[in-house]
Parts: C-alpha cells; structure tokens; sequence
C-alpha cells in the first residue's frame, strides 16, 4: 500500500522537521505533536515511514493501537507452538519496533497500565518478559511518537517528558495551501501510484539528505560555549527536570548535521528550542496552547541574542 508523500504534505513545517531530526538521532527519543484533528498528524508520520523504507533505512514505524493487550504490545508465549510441547516466545509491538519507531495515534487515552509499561521499557531500552513459563529478554529502543487532540484529555506528564521534542498543530487557515492540500489529496486518492511518482525524486533526496546527516553526526562538533548556552537557556526557560538539557543538546547537533555543517551553532539551538522546551517549562491555569513556546523564545532571544525558530 502506497503512503501519502512525506515531501508531499504541506504545512505542519515544524512536525515534520521534528521527525527528521528523530531520525537523524534517534537518541532525541520521540515526538509528542498535539492539536488540531484532520491535521494530517498520523498522515505525516506513516509518510515518514515510507520516506526511510525507500531508502533502506531500517527504521521501521509500528503503530501502537489504543487497544492493544499487554501481550501484545511486550510478547507473550507462542500458542501454536506451546500446543506442540515447545515453550517459545512470540514477539510483541516493542521487539517489532526496535531501532525504528513506535508510533500512537490519541496518545492521550492510551490505558494507564499500557503507559506504565512503555516508561518501564522506555527507561531502560530493554524488554523483559517473566510469564506464562515464558522468560525472555530483547532490547527494544524506539523512537516514541504520539499524537492527539488535547480537547480529549491530557497526557500524564511522566509520558510527556519521554517524547524528546513537541509540537503544537494547528490548522492552516491561508486560503491558497488549503487549497492546494485538498488537490494533492484529490489526486492521492484517485492515482497513489502517479501521485507518488511526481514526488519521487524529492523522496529520494530528502532520504539521501538524512543517510548523509546520520553518517556526519557523531563528527559534528559541539563547542564548548554552546554547550554552556544550551544548559543556560534551559534554566532561563525554567525548563523541568535534566533531560531538556541533553536532549537540547542533541536536537542542535542533529540540526547541524542535517544542514550539512561540521559544528554546531547558536542559530542550531535557537531552532531547537521550542520543540524541546515547550512541554517542559512551567504552565499557567487556563493558558493559550501557543504561550510556553512564546515563553521559550523570549528566553532563546536573551540568552543566544537570536531569535529562535
């Protein structure tokens, strides 16, 4: 089944930035994108799928279904064969995604006992099963990526601060890119194949681009002083907890890398700052879902003299 064209969609710029750089780095650990429904969210993440897939990147995109049993999301003991006298271990969600990424579609009203398992997992990169007379163990590191409408609930903050990065989706409201967003879906729907085919080469070049910033990353230099403005820009923002500094830091290396430059620049954090910061700086009762990245980018302003992305 042919995918909607990652180079294809239109809007939802910074979402789909956020992905790429998950997949350049998949240490940054996930992306959280909430707001509006019909946003083409779950749209764009399968495309991304598809986007690595064509170019061989094993990055696999599983999706978690709101649904699903805890056998089947850790694995649990193989029935068939456990019928035939042999005790075997049948893979769930978490061995499937491993190395690439778990995707959750209304993250928000997943069951809190499924939760509690994914932290478990998430925390640690490993998957231990003990049941049924099955004991197995598998690494399952995932790049964990939710979306949601906030109107249906709130995400437990636990789960939050996993996703690596955020993003707030809204819907575009400029005549013109509506338009043109209706058109492509039109003519997805009415030939995938051809569709597809007109975006190939752009496919192709966007893959190229994050094979390229994959194999550039672990040379790209982190210079001492950015470093200091990465954690300095996290205590201006009051940004919650140690891990908005890491993953900060990685999010601007996996920048640089993807635009092709040796070393990483305070234009790089300033780009990452909001992804990262927005869902760990303190909220106010009641606030306007656009306020904590605003906050973050006064913060970025004072303490990089830029303005953030």
């Amino acid at each position: 089944m042919t995918s909607f064209p990652f180079t294809a969609i239109l809007g939802q710029n910074e979402l789909r930035r956020c992905l790429l750089l998950c997949a350049v780095d998949p240490a940054i650990s996930g992306v959280l994108a909430f707001g509006d429904r019909g946003t083409g969210k779950s749209t764009t993440v399968r495309a991304l799928g598809q986007l690595l897939s064509s170019a061989g990147l094993p990055l696999p995109v599983v999706d978690l279904p709101l649904g699903a049993t805890e056998d089947r999301v850790l694995g649990a003991l193989d029935i068939e064969h456990a019928l035939r006298g042999e005790i075997c271990f049948r893979p769930g969600l978490l061995a499937q995604a491993d190395g690439g990424f778990l995707y959750i579609d209304e993250v928000n009203l997943l069951d809190d006992y499924i939760v509690d398992l994914l932290l478990d997992v998430a925390a640690s990169g490993i998957n231990r099963v003990e049941r049924d007379g099955v004991s197995h163990v598998h690494p399952a590191r995932f790049v964990l990526v939710g979306s949601g409408n906030p109107e249906e609930g709130e995400l437990r903050p636990q789960l939050e601060d996993r996703f690596g990065l955020a993003t707030h989706v809204s819907t575009i409201t400029e005549l013109p890119a509506r338009l043109e967003i209706v058109r492509r879906r039109l003519a997805f729907d009415a030939d995938a194949s051809a569709f597809a085919a007109r975006f190939a080469e752009e496919e192709r070049l966007l893959a190229s681009r994050v094979i390229e910033a994959r194999e550039r990353l672990d040379t790209v230099h982190l210079p001492e002083e950015i470093l200091d403005r990465c954690v300095e820009l996290c205590v201006e923002a009051r940004a919650v907890g140690h891990r908005a500094d890491i993953v900060l830091t990685r999010t601007a290396r996996a920048a640089a890398a993807f635009a092709g430059r040796s070393a990483v620049t305070r234009a790089d954090v300033a780009a990452a700052a909001v992804p990262t910061l927005r869902h760990r700086t303190p909220r106010e009762p009641l606030e306007r879902a656009t306020a904590p990245a605003a906050r973050v980018k006064l913060a970025a302003a004072r303490v990089l003299g830029l303005r953030a992305a």
